[in-house]
């Protein structure tokens, strides 16, 4: 998407004055947080909810009981069957490895990338969505200790392929109970939908362009590709969004602070507050 979109609720900004009393207006860096000491918080949040994740591993027996009783639920709601969205997949060999590529390699980096930018270009929208991105995912890991849920691919009854293994890539070892690096039995909620919908969410909120709007494709395809993959049920997708719209409830856009008009002279330089920022 276009980067020189304009934020759609703007960021405070600070004027400065020069000694020809000219006027320049520059971004107001005051609500960017130091950077170090957001890499650890990421990272230390990251690291907390992989140890957790594993906590949840090896409850085997109830994560098929509970696969079992999702997969009845979305019966009895007349969900779409998860076989159709594969069936359009598999229908071509490069469609399914594009799939699972996506899934393999889209969902870190383009959040990375996300935050990165709102970090640089929109810190306060950056505060805000990290926030957010913290309690959803918060959440999440409760879910994953409290409720073991085994993906579609793993359950005999949905009659699914297990994509990523017979045509690659794979994140996943081909057997859980010998997979080290990930649980496989937390797939309730998709954060690979969550997370993807709360991109589009902040890209929507933070630009102005009128093509913003474009980036819901992104939690479209990624619903599709879950889906489609057998890595993921409706219901993965439907708990992530009502865990997203609770935390954007709750956690409030920053209000942006006052802007500033700084005068350069050959003295020390002088702020003065001139309002509320526009």
């Amino acid at each position: 998407m276009d980067s020189r979109t304009e934020p759609a609720e703007r960021e405070p900004d600070i004027t400065v004055r020069e000694p020809d009393a000219t006027a320049v207006r520059k971004p107001d860096t005051s609500a960017r947080p130091p950077l170090v000491r957001e890499l650890l918080l990421v990272a230390g949040l990251f690291l907390v909810y992989k140890f957790g994740r594993q906590l949840a591993n090896g409850h085997t027996g109830e994560a098929f009981h509970n696969a079992h009783r999702v997969w009845d639920a979305e019966r009895t709601l007349h969900l779409p069957g998860e076989g159709a969205v594969q069936n359009a997949l598999m229908s071509s060999d490069t469609l399914i490895h594009v799939a699972n590529t996506y899934y393999a390699a889209v969902h870190f980096p383009a959040t990375l990338l996300f935050l990165v930018w709102l970090y640089l270009r929109r810190p306060r929208h950056y505060v805000w969505t990290r926030r957010v991105l913290a309690a959803l995912t918060a959440a999440a890991l409760l879910l994953h200790l409290g409720f073991p849920l085994a993906p579609p691919r793993l359950l005999d009854a949905a009659h699914l392929v297990d994509t990523a293994q017979v045509y690659g890539p794979s994140v996943y070892a081909s057997e859980p109970a010998t997979d080290t690096m990930a649980n496989q039995f937390a797939a309730m909620p998709s954060l690979h939908f969550g997370w993807a919908l709360m991109l589009a969410v902040g890209m929507i909120v933070a630009t102005s362009s009128r093509w913003r709007w474009l980036w819901l494709l992104h939690p479209l395809v990624t619903l599709l590709v879950v889906v489609g993959t057998a890595n993921h049920y409706w219901l993965d997708a439907i708990v992530a969004s009502a865990l997203l719209g609770v935390a954007l409830a709750v956690i409030r856009l920053p209000q942006p602070g006052r802007s500033l008009v700084v005068r350069r002279s050959s003295a020390a330089p002088e702020l003065v507050t001139s309002g509320a920022g526009r």
